[in-house]
């Protein structure tokens, strides 16, 4: 029997249509009239559960900004040490301020959101796929191929599912709806969900054509990159109780070289040759991106328009008037840090000396004399710096909300500049239809590096980092303000830039495995800081512990909040199972270790 699911369709169905959908080209007509049952489960319905199942990367509606945002910049950031909460005090969307200090708990509603939305994505994938067996190639020629899209999407919200909450019910199309609350969770380990994820991303890899007419479809590259992560995150071996790395699985690592080769070997992508166009609407599905969440703006649906609605709340104030949350962190800001011959602290003394603080009677910058890696002014704003193409101001102190609490510095990354005429000045605030890159070549180059570190091979990794820090040194540094100067009372300069910009190559002397590690990862960091991926980054390494640990306790001094802030090694590498879902399935859920229902 299929009841259940036909209503659980029917009503996605229908929010999909509400807040948007997921592609520019394919969907860019809303439909009309009535959608009947006999309709959407039929070959005449068929594009709209597809549609819908692309529509839920979006995170549809406004609780993507607050409860289950697509970026994780929550549950990825915030629980790490790249970002405070942010906004107006820690009661500000105080279960925010529960991932920040690890006092989540399972009948957090955002968590259950969080679940939902995946899971929905989960059904919308299953319901066009039982469509989908109905059908023969004579009635829908790429039949295979929308089978293979939907399997492929199928897995991305699956592995999405399996490092939030680690223990996951697999529901594949063929389960009848009626079975769905007797699924039980621990069915499987994580190392056997993730190789599942894996095959599936595989599988559909085989199917997919390299390119696809309408922007944001699933492709074999995307396939090849979403299956190299997978089997990223299977190489580390993980006791199930402990959550603690016990191993790295070489087979794995290999594969991951395999299918990241696969990806550069086909020339189609490469770096953008300017940083700043990852967030420029100019370039949006452009040679770096492998795969983007496709937005608009002003399309003819209603409001803004199908806008990507996960940072509302992160937007500074000043000529945005935003709510100030996702600040970068001071530890991030200091990691930019860099020595005499452009590279990183890796020896961790970076943490001794905190870069750029702002001096609140005079608003001017101190401890702004040392060497930097340019990037920190890409991603970071910073009180008196010029900020992206914007000529009133720079950057100003009063842009920054909540100085006190959560320091000198916001996110400058995920918008469009505030003169762009491409954005909402009402509610949501300065919503844009700017894309959310979900897979980009950089990513490609770090994944590939570090698997051949870890199999030894780490002479092999060292030109895929240089690529990465090359295109840092070779981009359009950020210049020193030279605009009107009224109100302005401080304006950095070293040289015409905003910063002491030093960043070089890592040399072939001393390059060893152990370097190499140490490099990779801090690389990782400083390329991908505020893509909602260093949480989980920190946990398959198994070092979120110590991370963690020592972050608080640098922090909690200025950042008085930290100091009831503990990482239970063992319990906080995931979130709980949402009470909710375990009521739903008639006790048939287990819980992760350290959580209760």
């Amino acid at each position: 029997m299929k009841k259940k699911l036909t209503y659980i369709v029917l009503s996605i169905v229908a929010s999909a249509f509400l807040c948007g959908c997921n592609t520019k080209d394919f969907l860019s007509v809303t439909p009309s009239g009535v959608i009947t049952e006999d309709i959407l489960l039929s070959v005449d319905g068929l594009d709209l559960l597809i549609n819908s199942a692309y529509a839920g990367l979006m995170t549809p509606g406004s609780n993507g900004s607050m409860s289950s945002p697509a970026t994780n910049w929550s549950y990825g950031e915030v629980r790490a040490d790249n970002a405070y909460k942010g906004g107006g005090n820690t009661s500000d969307q105080a279960q925010i301020h529960n991932i920040e200090i690890y006092t989540v708990s399972a009948t957090d509603s955002n968590i259950n959101t969080k679940w939902n939305n995946l899971y929905y994505g989960v059904y919308r994938c299953n319901a066009a796929l039982n469509v989908l067996k109905s059908v023969t190639a004579e009635q829908v020629p790429n039949v295979e191929v929308l089978k293979a899209e939907m399997r492929a999407l199928r897995a991305y919200f699956y592995f999405e599912l399996q490092r939030l909450f680690n223990q996951i019910p697999w529901i594949l199309d063929d389960v009848d709806a009626e079975e769905y609350a007797y699924i039980r969770n621990d069915v499987y380990t994580r190392d056997q969900l993730l190789g599942m994820i894996a095959k599936e991303f595989e599988d559909a890899a085989a199917i997919l054509p390299e390119t696809q007419k309408d922007l944001g479809r699933m492709t074999k590259y995307a396939a090849y990159g979403f299956a190299a992560k997978t089997y990223l995150y299977k190489a580390y071996v993980q006791d199930q109780k402990t959550h603690a790395v016990t191993g790295i699985t070489s087979a794995d690592l290999e594969k991951v070289v395999d299918y990241t080769s696969r990806i550069i070997n086909s020339g189609k992508f490469k770096l953008f040759d300017d940083w700043q166009k990852l967030d420029m609407l100019e370039y949006e599905n452009g040679e770096e991106f492998i795969f983007e969440v496709q937005y608009s703006f002003n399309d003819g649906s209603s409001r803004a328009g199908r806008t990507n609605n996960n940072n509302l709340l992160n937007l500074p104030q000043g000529p945005y008037s935003g709510d100030g949350f996702y600040r970068p962190s001071q530890d991030l800001v200091n990691a930019y840090q860099t020595d005499d011959n452009g590279l990183p602290l890796l020896d961790g003394s970076f943490q001794n000396k905190d870069y750029d603080l702002l001096d609140t009677a005079t608003e001017q910058n101190l401890n702004i004399d040392g060497n930097v890696d340019p990037r920190l002014d890409f991603v970071v704003g910073r009180a008196n710096v010029r900020w992206k193409t914007y000529e009133v101001t720079p950057c100003m102190a009063y842009w920054m909300r909540a100085v006190d609490i959560y320091g000198n510095h916001v996110s400058k990354r995920f918008c469009l500049s505030p003169e762009s005429p491409n954005a909402y000045r009402a509610w949501p605030w300065f919503a844009s239809g700017l894309n959310w890159s979900l897979l980009r070549y950089a990513n490609i180059l770090l994944w590939k590096a570090e698997a051949l570190i870890e199999l030894g091979r780490q002479d092999e990794a060292r030109p895929l980092i240089n690529e990465i820090r090359n295109r840092a040194k070779n981009s359009p540094w950020v210049t020193a303000w030279d605009g009107d100067m009224t109100n302005v009372k401080f304006t950095p300069d070293f040289n015409g830039y905003a910063a002491n910009y030093v960043i070089d190559e890592y040399p072939a002397s001393g390059w060893t495995k152990e370097y190499a590690r140490e490099a990779l990862r801090f690389e990782t960091r400083l390329e991908l800081a505020l893509e909602g991926e260093r949480f989980f980054d920190l946990v398959r390494w198994g070092v979120a512990s110590e991370v963690m640990t020592k972050f608080f306790e640098a922090e909690k001094d200025i950042r008085v909040y930290y100091g009831i802030a503990e990482f239970v090694a063992g319990k906080d590498e995931y979130y709980p199972i949402p009470t909710n879902q375990w009521k739903y399935t008639h006790d048939s859920y287990v819980q992760n270790n350290g959580y209760s229902f």
